[in-house]
């Protein structure tokens, strides 16, 4: 019996079918998976959004239906937002279920019914009302201290020299702008030495030791005029911290000086008994009453727009019309009467001077 052999293939077909198949169920079962996540992910979305629709749904049943728009209505009519704040109370899923009046009374209404709100107060510088306070804020009383020196001008140069004063004031603030101030001044004034010198010897032969018991050898003085007058002020500029103001005044000015020699005193105490101590004897004194008038300008600080203390700077010119009298030494001069004396004129002359003030108001 002859017997054919067989022939076994051994070829790569077999081999590369078998990969190509397992590919394609691989990408197969791969593209189902991801279709079957993308589905399931899409069924959870849509179940969360209806789940809070279903929960409104109450309110929704509940709530006025909406109504039809119409925009050619709404465009011709007068405009009536409560409509459309009422919608927007319904619709808002947050907003509450019952509105606040005193919120409804201020909603915004440009309807032309006869019961619309007033219209918004238009408001503008606060209005004080109290007792202590005028319509715009300011002060109605103000009070002053101060102090400073006096510059003695014009003919007042001549036998007087620079020296200290002080002043004291109350008023009433009617605005801010306008004031009057009721002031009481000390200026007070030395007197020059050429004028002391040339009255030492009229006092050495007039007087000898009759005055103080010695002679005479030196003399001194000084001049003071204490005043009280009324001063309208007028605040031209004004800021937060500054200002700027203008002041005059008229009032009853006394002028006094009074010739001193050095002498020596005498104080006596029950316990220590007496000693002496150097002072001035006054051999003579002058006086003078006169109306005065003064004008000046002056500058404010204060540290806060809310602060109600001020400080300020003044300067003024005063001038007081004196009545003036004549000189007499008992043999010079014209004598005026029997016990007429004035050998120191200047006191009743024509006085001029500029007080500076340094102060505070409140």
């Amino acid at each position: 019996m002859h017997t054919t052999p067989r022939t076994i293939h051994t070829g790569t077909q077999s081999p590369r079918r078998s990969r190509a198949a397992w590919m394609a169920r691989t990408a197969a079962f791969t593209v189902l998976t991801a279709a079957t996540a993308i589905c399931l992910q899409a069924q959870s979305i849509i179940e969360t959004k209806a789940e809070p629709s279903a929960q409104s749904q109450p309110s929704l049943q509940t709530a006025a239906p909406r109504p039809a728009l119409d925009f050619y209505a709404a465009m011709t009519a007068p405009m009536d937002l409560s409509v459309l704040s009422g919608e927007s109370a319904t619709s808002s899923s947050s907003s509450s279920a019952s509105t606040d009046p005193a919120i409804d009374s201020e909603r915004l209404n440009l309807s032309s019914e006869s019961n619309q709100p007033p219209p918004r107060r238009r408001y503008g510088r606060p209005r004080y009302n109290d007792n202590s306070h005028n319509a715009d804020g300011s002060k109605k009383l103000t009070f002053e201290l101060g102090g400073g020196f006096t510059v003695p001008v014009g003919g007042t140069h001549d036998y007087s020299k620079l020296n200290y004063k002080f002043q004291v004031g109350a008023g009433r603030n009617f605005n801010k702008t306008f004031g009057v101030l009721a002031q009481f001044d000390w200026d007070n004034f030395g007197i020059q030495t050429n004028t002391l010198n040339t009255l030492l010897p009229i006092y050495q032969s007039l007087c000898g030791s009759n005055c103080t018991g010695n002679p005479i050898s030196q003399i001194g003085g000084n001049t003071h005029i204490w005043s009280f007058s009324i001063n309208p002020i007028i605040n031209i500029l004004q800021s937060e911290s500054t200002g700027v103001y203008v002041v005059g005044g008229v009032g009853f000015y006394h002028k006094a000086t009074n010739i001193t020699t050095p002498s020596v005193g005498t104080y006596c105490d029950y316990y220590y008994g007496c000693y002496q101590y150097p002072a001035n004897a006054s051999i003579d004194k002058y006086n003078s009453n006169a109306p005065g008038f003064s004008g000046g300008l002056g500058f404010t600080y204060r540290g806060s727009r809310f602060s109600g203390v001020k400080f300020f700077t003044e300067a003024r010119y005063v001038y007081i019309a004196n009545s003036e009298r004549p000189y007499y030494d008992g043999t010079k001069g014209t004598q005026l009467s029997p016990t007429y004396f004035n050998v120191f004129p200047q006191n009743s002359a024509k006085t001029s001077y500029i007080p500076v003030t340094f102060g505070v108001r409140f």
